[in-house]
Formats: structure tokens, sequence, C-alpha cells
């Protein structure tokens, strides 16, 4: 008979290997206790207004909100990206290039109530999920104002925290 390649014992060593270097990653870095105490209060504060005035999120908070991204907008927007046009994603530079600007939490909470073309031409309230599509996009049902701002606050905090490529990288919390 006729030996396969690779071999069934190499095969489970890779699948071992891959086990163990996956929870080196997670113990390392994913949620890691050292990085969170390197997040700073400068790191967890953005802007909470469109005029600039500020707000800091706490850890928790932080966390709660990418708990809720994820479960609600993280198959589209993982890491900061958008799947569907890859030429917008949740940077600050692109939210705050948007029309209206969306490098706020107020601006972010609005867009998730109303959503809008990255232009603010018009409504696409039909094909993105948001509050106001709750009847068709069923995850957006359960949501209320706090979870937005939550999600808006982890949302405009990500990039600034060490070791996140917003937009096109790894999130490492």
């Amino acid at each position: 008979m006729a030996s396969s390649f690779p071999s069934a014992a190499l095969r489970k060593a890779v699948r071992v290997l891959a086990r163990t270097m996956l929870a080196l990653l997670l113990f390392m870095g994913f949620g890691s206790p050292a990085l969170a105490a390197a997040w700073t209060t400068e790191q967890l504060t953005v802007p909470a207004t469109p005029d600039g005035t500020l707000v800091t999120f706490s850890e928790q908070e932080i966390k709660a909100g990418r708990k809720v991204f994820n479960s609600s907008c993280g198959e589209c927007h993982a890491g900061g990206i958008t799947k569907t046009n890859q030429n917008v994603g949740l940077d600050p530079e692109t939210l705050a290039l948007a029309t209206p600007s969306r490098d706020s939490v107020e601006a972010l909470v609005d867009y998730m109530k109303n959503p809008t073309s990255y232009d603010g031409e018009y409504s696409i309230a039909d094909v993105h999920p948001s509050m106001r599509s709750s009847d068709i996009f069923v995850k957006m049902r359960d949501l209320d104002d706090d979870d937005l701002r939550l999600m808006a606050g982890y949302i405009l905090v990500s990039p600034k925290v060490q070791g996140i490529q917003w937009g096109g990288g790894k999130i490492y919390f």
C-alpha cells in the first residue's frame, strides 16, 4: 500500500503545533492582561461630538463595545474593513472624510440609526444594517442607544490601541 504524503503523523504534528501557536497568540495578545494594563486614558479618549468634545471609555466599555460590534457588524467589518467596499474602512481618516464626518461617537451612532452613502447623498438603510432597517436586519433589533454608543467607542478607540491596524490589520484585544 502506498504511503500518503504528508504522513498522518506529520498532519497530527502540524495540527498540535497550530493549536499551540493559537493558544500562545491568545495568551500573548488577544485580550491579555498585559495589553489591557498598557491602555492609557489618552488611548481610551475619543471625540464625543463633531465639535470636538471628548469622552473617555473604560476598558470594560470597550470590551463590551467589541462584543456588540463583533456580533452585529463584525461579519462585514472585521478588523475595521468593509468587505463590500474595500475603499471605505472604519479607520479615523476615512471616517473623517465622509459626508457628514463620522469620526465621533455621536456621528457614528447617527450613522448606525440612519446610514447614508459615503458622500451623504442618499440613504443606504435598505442595504446596510441599521436601527431604521431592523425589520430586515434582525441583528439590530435588540440593540439600544447604549449598545450603539459602546460600538462607536470601540470603533474609534481600536486604531489608537497599540498593535491595532484598524482597517486592514488584526485586532489584538
